[in-house]
């Protein structure tokens, strides 16, 4: 599946990473009398629950709601149907993601939300189980987000491209779809964050459609690997960058059904207690159940969209503060 220069492109990247900001890394362990700080938690190893597309290991604090609207316009490219008279894809919209997000425990989330593509309604779980800590004894954070997508499209959309009539029985399992993720962060220093998210995407009912090229056939389950990285400029600003490395032979240089990898880049700025992304990327949808398995656009292609995500924290409890 030519990955071997991938793996060494991120190993690269991450001993290059931890060189140059071990120094810093180590005298945030000491405070200004010298003593060594001891099992002190790290906190905002990222601003916002995702990256981009990615999700980051940040959990919704107890007794709280986070708002998120998320927002992708068209195509940019002329290439790929955007161009002026698209006014550069602003005068469409992929997808529109509106959530809400509960904070059970300062480490345990639960949310719903409801996206245009597949009019997807879905649930979701986030737990983080490791803090990373300043004196190393734990290195990373760790997380498990789990999330299952219900589509309630009419079934001429829903089996679109499936040979009529049907040879299978309809049936309302063939809708739902679920993502699990394990994400594992760390915080260099006071600037740079890095995480990484093995993932594990399956669909209910998927058209067993043919690779010309290789002879391989679309399948329900699909294991990805994912990376993002957080990087401060300023107090409020930083950037940020996400991208997924999808393993499926279907899905290698398929000529009659394009595939590419989902890349994310932007910009992060925050304002008191809203938290905004401005960002581009090839992905059409929002959540991982519609990218992961249908990012068909090129950035090569202009194929890329502009973007926003939103983030609002409400307190309902009153009790404390609405974030750090």
């Amino acid at each position: 599946m030519r990955f071997d220069k991938k793996v060494v492109v991120a190993f690269l990247f991450a001993v290059t990473a931890i060189g140059a900001f071990a120094q810093e890394d180590l005298l945030s362990l000491v405070d200004s009398t010298g003593a060594k700080k001891t099992h002190e938690k790290v906190f905002a190893t990222f601003k916002d629950f995702k990256i981009i597309n990615m999700q980051s290991t940040e959990t919704v604090k107890k007794g709280t709601m986070n708002f998120g609207v998320t927002h992708r316009f068209g195509n940019i490219g002329e290439e790929s149907g955007g161009g002026v008279h698209q006014w550069y894809g602003t005068d469409n919209a992929s997808d529109i993601r509106i959530s809400f997000d509960f904070g059970i425990t300062d480490n345990l989330t639960v949310g719903v939300a409801r996206s245009k593509q597949n009019e997807l309604l879905d649930a979701l779980v986030k737990y983080r189980f490791l803090t990373q800590t300043t004196d190393n004894h734990i290195p990373l954070s760790i997380a498990f987000y789990g999330d299952m997508g219900v589509t309630p499209e009419k079934a001429s959309q829903l089996y679109n491209g499936a040979a009529t009539p049907y040879e299978f029985k309809q049936t309302d399992l063939h809708r739902i779809s679920y993502t699990a993720q394990l994400l594992l962060a760390r915080k260099f220093g006071s600037r740079l964050s890095i995480e990484l998210a093995p993932t594990y995407n399956h669909r209910n009912f998927v058209i067993g459609r043919i690779n010309p090229d290789n002879g391989a056939t679309e399948t329900n389950d699909l294991l990805s690997i994912g990376g993002g990285f957080r990087f401060k400029i300023t107090k409020r600003f930083s950037l940020i960058a996400d991208y997924f490395y999808t393993f499926s032979k279907y899905r290698t240089n398929n000529s009659a059904n394009p595939f590419y990898n989902p890349l994310a880049v932007g910009v992060e700025i925050e304002t008191g207690g809203h938290v905004f992304h401005l960002n581009f990327t090839n992905a059409t949808g929002i959540l991982e159940n519609n990218f992961l398995p249908n990012t068909t656009d090129s950035w090569l292609k202009g194929g890329f969209k502009f973007g926003f995500n939103i983030s609002r924290v409400f307190n309902l409890t009153h009790s404390r503060a609405m974030r750090k």
